[in-house]
C-alpha cells in the first residue's frame, strides 16, 4: 500500500479530504482550501484506509501529488496505530510491551525522532542490551533513528563518540545496559531502553539513569520490550505513574512479511512461548518448572570467580534435519573450581535447526576449535556410534565422549538446577531461547524438544557431577 504514495497523483472521485489538492500533472492547486497532512490524519490513519477495498485504497493512495505523499510516508500518526502514539496525559516512563514484530522499536524510536526535531529534547540516552543492539537496532536498524528520519532531518551517526547527532545540534548517547556506570555523569532531558526485558543488569541501570535524567522541564523515559516476568519489568508494572501500552504480534501485520504471524501462531498457538513472544503477555514462572526467571536472571548477574580448567561442547542431535525437525542441542560451558566450590559458566548456545549431520557436526567443530575445548560431549541414544563418525569426520583429533540417557529428562535435569538454586552457574552472555526453554522445562503443557535444555544437562553433568561431589539438599 505504501508503494502507491511514489507514484504521481490522478485526480479521481472519492470522499476524502484530497479531492481537490492536486490536479492531473501532479502539481498543487492553490485556489483550493488545501488541508494540512495534519488536518488528514485526524480524519483518516492507515488503520481506517486498510479496512477498505482495495480499489478504494488505490484510490486513496494515488490522490496525492508527490510531494504530499512524501510528507504523508513520513508523518507518523497516519501510519501508527493508537497504541504506537504517545500518551496524552502526563507521565514520566511509557512502557511498550509487545511481541515480536509488533512495532515496539519503531514506536520509541518515532517518539524519540519528534522529540528531537522539535527540540523539546536535545541530550538523550539510548540504552540497549548490548552497544551492538543499540547500534544495530535503535540506530542502524529497519525501524531505527536513521532509517525513519527524513533526509533533511538524519542524525549522524559518530561511531566513535557513540553517539548520534541531529542537524539541529541536539545529540543522543549510546550505552549498553552491560555497563551501567558509564551513565554516571552526562544528564538527559530524555531517554528510550530498547528490550529492557533482556538487560543482564536492569536495576543497577536504572539506579545511575534516573538520577541522570534531570534536564528541561518535564524528562521522560521509553522503554520498549517484550514481556519477561523480571523483577525489574514487575515493579514498573506496579508503578502507578508509569503508562503501558501493549500489542500483539499479529496487529502489526500489515508492515511484516505475508504470512509471518499466520506461520507463527500456527506453529506455538496455545504456548507459553506464544503468549510472550506473539501476544506481549507477561507470562510468570509456570507450576512445576525446574528454573525460575528470578534463577536465571541471577545468572546472567554473576560473574564467574575462579579459573577455567575443563571446557566442554555438548550436542544433543535431533532424529531428523529439514525444516520442522528438532534443533540440535549445542551448548559450550567451563567450569573451574574443587568440590562444592566448583562454579560453571555457560559461554554459548549454538543451537542449530535442520542441519543434516554433516552439518551440525561442522559447527561442534568450530565451537572445539574456537573455545579450545577439552572434549566434546554428545547424546547417542538417537544415533549410536554414527554420533561418534560425523563428530570424528568434522574434528578428527578431538576426544568425543558419548554419553546415555538412562534416566527421564527431568530427572536429569533436577540436579542441574539445584546448581542454580545453589548459585553455582552464570551465563556469559543473555542466552535467550535457552533461557525460555529453561523456565518452561518441566511445566504443565511444555511440549516439543528441550534439545538446548538437554545439551546444558549433558554440558554441566559433564563439568561438576562427574568432576566430584553431587549437589544435595540437606535436611533440618
Amino acid at each position: 500500500m505504501a508503494s502507491f504514495l511514489s507514484s504521481p497523483s490522478t485526480a479521481r472521485a472519492f470522499g476524502c479530504p484530497w479531492r481537490k489538492t492536486c490536479d492531473v500533472t501532479g502539481s498543487a492547486n492553490r485556489k483550493t482550501n488545501q488541508p494540512s497532512i495534519q488536518r488528514v490524519a485526524i480524519r483518516w490513519n492507515f488503520n481506517k484506509v486498510s479496512k477498505l477495498p482495495a480499489h478504494k485504497q488505490q484510490i486513496f493512495f494515488e490522490r496525492f501529488c508527490d510531494k504530499q505523499a512524501s510528507r504523508l510516508q513520513g508523518y507518523w500518526p497516519f501510519w501508527a496505530r493508537r497504541s504506537q502514539l504517545p500518551p496524552t496525559q502526563g507521565w514520566r516512563t511509557w512502557l511498550i510491551l509487545g511481541g515480536r514484530g509488533s512495532g515496539k522499536t519503531r514506536t520509541a524510536a518515532e517518539w524519540v525522532r519528534e522529540r528531537m526535531e522539535s527540540a523539546v529534547c536535545s541530550r538523550m540516552a539510548l540504552i540497549g542490551p548490548t552497544f551492538a543492539d543499540v547500534r544495530d537496532v535503535m540506530v542502524e536498524g529497519q525501524s531505527g533513528l536513521q532509517a525513519i528520519a527524513s533526509p533533511r532531518d538524519r542524525p549522524r551517526f559518530e561511531v566513535s563518540r557513540r553517539r548520534l547527532v541531529w542537524p539541529n545540534g541536539g545529540y543522543a548517547l549510546l550505552f549498553s545496559a552491560e555497563d551501567p556506570d558509564s551513565l554516571r555523569g552526562p544528564q538527559f532531558d530524555g531517554a528510550w531502553g530498547d528490550e529492557m526485558a533482556a538487560w543482564s543488569k536492569p536495576d543497577a541501570v536504572f539506579a545511575t539513569l534516573r538520577p541522570a535524567l534531570r534536564l528541561g522541564q518535564e524528562p521522560q523515559m521509553v522503554l520498549s520490550t517484550t514481556p519477561r516476568p523480571i523483577p525489574a519489568l514487575k515493579q514498573l508494572l506496579a508503578d502507578p505513574t508509569c503508562v503501558i501500552t501493549r500489542s500483539a504480534t499479529r496487529d502489526n501485520h500489515h508492515f511484516l512479511s505475508r504470512g509471518f504471524a499466520e506461520d507463527l501462531a500456527a506453529r506455538w498457538q496455545g504456548s507459553v512461548w506464544a503468549r510472550q513472544e506473539l501476544e506481549g503477555e507477561l507470562v510468570e514462572d509456570p507450576e512445576g518448572a525446574l528454573w525460575t526467571r528470578a534463577q536465571v536472571a541471577s545468572a546472567q548477574a554473576r560473574q564467574m570467580d575462579v579459573a577455567f580448567d575443563r571446557v566442554v561442547v555438548a550436542v544433543d542431535p535431533p532424529v531428523s534435519a529439514g525444516a520442522g525437525a528438532d534443533y540440535c542441542g549445542i551448548i559450550v560451558a567451563a567450569a573451574g573450581g574443587e568440590g562444592h566450590q566448583r562454579r560453571a559458566i555457560v559461554l554459548a548456545d549454538l543451537s542449530r535447526q535442520g542441519l543434516q549431520p554433516a552439518e551440525w557436526a561442522a559447527v561442534v567443530a568450530e565451537a572445539y576449535r574456537h573455545f579450545n575445548a577439552n572434549v566434546i560431549v554428545a547424546e547417542a541414544n538417537q544415533g549410536g556410534e554414527m554420533v561418534r563418525t560425523v563428530l570424528r569426520l568434522a574434528v578428527p583429533l578431538a576426544p568425543i565422549r558419548l554419553v546415555h540417557a538412562s534416566h527421564g529428562k527431568r530427572a536429569r535435569a533436577e540436579p542441574i538446577a539445584l546448581l542454580y538454586a545453589q548459585d553455582r552457574v552464570c551465563h556469559a552472555a543473555h542466552f535467550r531461547e535457552l533461557e525460555d526453554q529453561m523456565c518452561s522445562f518441566g511445566a504443565a503443557g511444555f511440549s516439543g524438544s528441550p534439545d538446548r535444555v538437554d545439551a546444558l544437562v549433558w554440558a554441566l553433568t559433564d563439568l561438576i557431577l562427574d568432576q566430584g561431589p553431587s549437589p544435595s539438599a540437606r535436611s533440618l
